[in-house]
C-alpha cells in the first residue's frame, strides 16, 4: 500500500435517504397501485356480496308472510256427513272436493252480508281461498265431529294470486290477463282486506308445512326439507367426523413416510378438488344399483356427502395436526408415554380447534350441496312427512329432499310465487350455514390453546 493510495481521497455522498430517488419513487408508486388494487377488489367483493344479499333477501323475505281470510264457515250436515252418524271413519270418505264449495258459499254469504256487490261470478269469488283451505277445513271437521250443522270461524289461507296482490306481484294490469284471477276479483280482496277480514301476517308454516303441488304455491313449506337435510347432516356426522380424524391421525402420527402414503396423500388431495356430481355418479352406482338401498333416502344421501367430505375433512385436520409443535411430542417421549399417548393425551387436544372447525366446515359444504342428491333421485315430490317406523326400512328408508334440492325444484315451476318460496328457502339455508360457522368460531376458541 503507497502513501499515494493511503492518502486518496473518499468520495463524499451526494444523495441524501430522505430524497426520493427515481428507483424509489418508482417502488412507492408500485406499493400505491397495489394497495389501491387490492383495495378496489375488496370493495368489489363486499358490493357483490350485498348486491346478492339484497336480492334474496328482498325477494325471499316475503315469504315468511302470508295472506290469511278470517271466515265464518258454515258445514251442512247433508254434505258433510250424509248419513248424520258424526262417525269420522263415515266422514272421512267426503273429500275435498266437497269441502271447496261451502267454502265458496261462507265467502259469497260474507260479501252479501258486508254489502259488496261485484260483476264476478261466484267461481271466480271462490278462487280467492286457497284449494289448501278445503283440506284444513276437513281436517278440523274430521277431529271435532260435533260442530258439524254449525258455523265455525277459520283461519284459511288465501289464493297464491290474492297474495302476491298484496305482496306487489300481482297488479290490476296482470290480473286482466290472467285465467286464475281478475280485476273485480282484486277489488273484493281489498275491500276484504280493508275491513280487517283479510291479513297479511308472520307465516311460520312455511318452515314447517311439506311441499305443495303446482296450484297451491301459498301452502308449500320447508318442513319436510329441513328433516331431510338434518337426517343427511347427522349420517355425515357420525360417518365423516371418526373417519376422517383417524385417518388424518394415521397419516400424520403413525404412517411412515414412503412411495404409498405418497400416493395416497396425493389422492386425497385430488379427491378435494374433484366435482361433487362425480360423487353422485359414484353414489347412484354403488349405493342404489349395486347395494339395492332405497332410492332418494337419507340414508343414501348421507353416504354420498360422507364420500365428499372425507377428503374436506382429513386436509385441515392433517393441517391442524401438523402444526403443533414437535417439542409437544419429544417432550411427552422424555416423560416416557408410548406414542400413541403422546398423540392422543397431547397432540390431538391441542389440534382439536382446528379438526372441528375443518368438520364443520366440511358439514357447511355437504348442506349446501345439490348436484350429488339429483343423481340419486332426491327430485321426488315429497307431500307429508317420512314415517319413522312405517316399513321394515325405518327412518332413512322413506322418500325424502333436502334444503337445496327443495330450491332447485322451487325454480323449475311455473308460478312466480315458487320464486319467492325458493329465495326463501335459500334465506333459511344462509341461517343454516351461519350458525354452522359461528359453531365452528365458538369451539375453535374455546378449545384454542396457546404455547
Amino acid at each position: 500500500m503507497t502513501d499515494a493510495s493511503m492518502g486518496a481521497a473518499v468520495p463524499r455522498q451526494t444523495k441524501s435517504i430522505l430524497i426520493e430517488d427515481a428507483r424509489t419513487k418508482k417502488r412507492n408508486a408500485a406499493e400505491r397501485r397495489f394497495r389501491a388494487y387490492g383495495l378496489a377488489a375488496i370493495c368489489i367483493a363486499v358490493l357483490a356480496l350485498i348486491i346478492l344479499l339484497t336480492s334474496v333477501l328482498g325477494n325471499g323475505l316475503s315469504a315468511y308472510k302470508q295472506t290469511f281470510l278470517d271466515l265464518e264457515v258454515a258445514l251442512p250436515a247433508e254434505k258433510l256427513d250424509p248419513k248424520g252418524n258424526r262417525d269420522p271413519a263415515e266422514m272421512a270418505k267426503v273429500t275435498t272436493l266437497a269441502y271447496g264449495p261451502v267454502l265458496q258459499q261462507s265467502l259469497v254469504a260474507k260479501l252479501a252480508e258486508m254489502g259488496l256487490t261485484t260483476e264476478a261470478s261466484n267461481k271466480d269469488v271462490g278462487e280467492m281461498i286457497s284449494k289448501e283451505a278445503a283440506a284444513t277445513v276437513r281436517n278440523y271437521v274430521l277431529a271435532h265431529p260435533e260442530l258439524i250443522g254449525g258455523t265455525v270461524e277459520m283461519n284459511i289461507l288465501a289464493s297464491g294470486r290474492i297474495d302476491g296482490f298484496f305482496k306487489g306481484r300481482v297488479t290490476m294490469e296482470s290480473a286482466a290477463l290472467d285465467k286464475n284471477t281478475s280485476p273485480e276479483v282484486l277489488v273484493i280482496a281489498q275491500a276484504l282486506k280493508d275491513a280487517g277480514i283479510m291479513k297479511t301476517r308472520i307465516n311460520w308454516d312455511f318452515l314447517t308445512n311439506p311441499d305443495a303441488s303446482d296450484q297451491r304455491p301459498e301452502a308449500a313449506g320447508l318442513g319436510v326439507a329441513i328433516l331431510g337435510s338434518l337426517y343427511m347432516m347427522i349420517v355425515v356426522l357420525v360417518l365423516s367426523l371418526p373417519l376422517g380424524v383417524a385417518a388424518a391421525v394415521y397419516l400424520e402420527e403413525f404412517a411412515k413416510k414412503n412411495r404409498f402414503t405418497d400416493l395416497i396423500e396425493v389422492n386425497i388431495s385430488n379427491l378435494a378438488a374433484v366435482p361433487s356430481i362425480v360423487y353422485g355418479i359414484l353414489g347412484l352406482a354403488i349405493f342404489i344399483n349395486f347395494a339395492g338401498l332405497n332410492q332418494s333416502s337419507p340414508l343414501v344421501g348421507g353416504l354420498v356427502l360422507t364420500l365428499m367430505t372425507l377428503p374436506r375433512i382429513i386436509i385441515p385436520a392433517r393441517a391442524a395436526l401438523k402444526s403443533v409443535p414437535p417439542s409437544i411430542r419429544d417432550a411427552a417421549l422424555g416423560v416416557g408415554a408410548s406414542k400413541m399417548q403422546s398423540v392422543f393425551h397431547h397432540v390431538l387436544p391441542l389440534a382439536a380447534p382446528g379438526i372441528l372447525t375443518g368438520v364443520i366446515i366440511g358439514l357447511a359444504q355437504a348442506l349446501g350441496e345439490t348436484a350429488p342428491l339429483l343423481l340419486i333421485g332426491m327430485v321426488a315430490f315429497v307431500r307429508d312427512y317420512p314415517e319413522a317406523y312405517s316399513s321394515s326400512t325405518g327412518l332413512f328408508g322413506d322418500p325424502s329432499t333436502a334444503l337445496p334440492v327443495q330450491v332447485y325444484n322451487w325454480t323449475q315451476r311455473a308460478d312466480p310465487a315458487f320464486v319467492e318460496r325458493a329465495s326463501g328457502a335459500i334465506i333459511a339455508l344462509l341461517v343454516f350455514l351461519l350458525c354452522m360457522n359461528a359453531v365452528a368460531i365458538i369451539l375453535r376458541r374455546r378449545f384454542e390453546r396457546r404455547w
